[in-house]
């Protein structure tokens, strides 16, 4: 089946106290969103790859890859109002008739395996879905009201990462649903409507960067391993 990726990169630089919103800010010198579209055309040059962006940063986009010789094939989408918008805006450019296979990915988080991503494809392609996940290093208590708290067995949980990937007729029968408040991610989408959702091994280097702390592990990562 064809592989597609949707690189979703909607978010603001708000927690970075930053004007820039975070996809774009360098990582040892170049954009955050260029390290993880890289990463998933080093998985497989026949890879389509489809970057969603809110339609006012597609001129600073453009002007990125410019500066920056940036020339790996990629389509640009206009985002939605919510990530599940901006999702079903990308699954809808997809004109394929076939079953294909869907990975959906945050745009900031370019510390991406190549085996993480083909690991994700293969199981999709078995089971139908595959999400990427992580167990819970620390202890956790779960707060309830009157701030009373109680502690929680940690192996009951997973911090879910992405890639997540799903069979192209599983995605288009999820996303033509109305919007929930309760749709967080696609996994979310997909089990409401009754898909059963496998996790797979993610890695505790796949953060999504969110704060300055995160950029700075990213730096050094990515150096490391350069």
């Amino acid at each position: 089946m064809q592989e597609y990726v949707i690189i979703v990169a909607g978010g603001s630089g708000s927690r970075m106290k930053s004007d820039i919103p975070k996809q774009f800010l360098a990582v040892n010198g170049t954009p955050v969103l260029m390290h993880t579209i890289r990463a998933f055309a080093a998985y497989s040059p026949n890879l389509r790859i489809i970057v969603v962006l809110p339609s006012e940063q597609f001129g600073f986009w453009e002007d990125l890859c410019k500066k920056h010789s940036f020339a790996i094939p990629h389509q640009l989408v206009a985002g939605g109002e919510t990530r599940f918008h901006s999702v079903k805006n990308g699954l809808n450019c997809i004109v394929e008739e076939e079953e294909f296979l869907l990975a959906v990915h945050d745009g900031v988080r370019p510390v991406i395996s190549r085996e993480i991503i083909a690991d994700s494809f293969q199981t999709a392609a078995l089971h139908g879905a595959a999400v990427v996940s992580v167990p819970l290093k620390d202890s956790i208590r779960i707060v309830g009201q009157n701030e009373g708290n109680k502690a929680m067995d940690r192996t009951l949980f997973r911090l879910i990462q992405t890639p997540q990937t799903f069979r192209s007729s599983w995605m288009r029968a999820a996303f033509a649903a109305d919007y929930h408040q309760s749709f967080t991610d696609c996994a979310s989408v997909l089990e409401a409507w009754g898909y059963h959702i496998r996790l797979i091994d993610g890695a505790y280097e796949n953060i999504k960067i969110t704060t300055p702390e995160d950029l700075r592990w990213a730096e050094i990562y990515l150096k490391a391993t350069s």
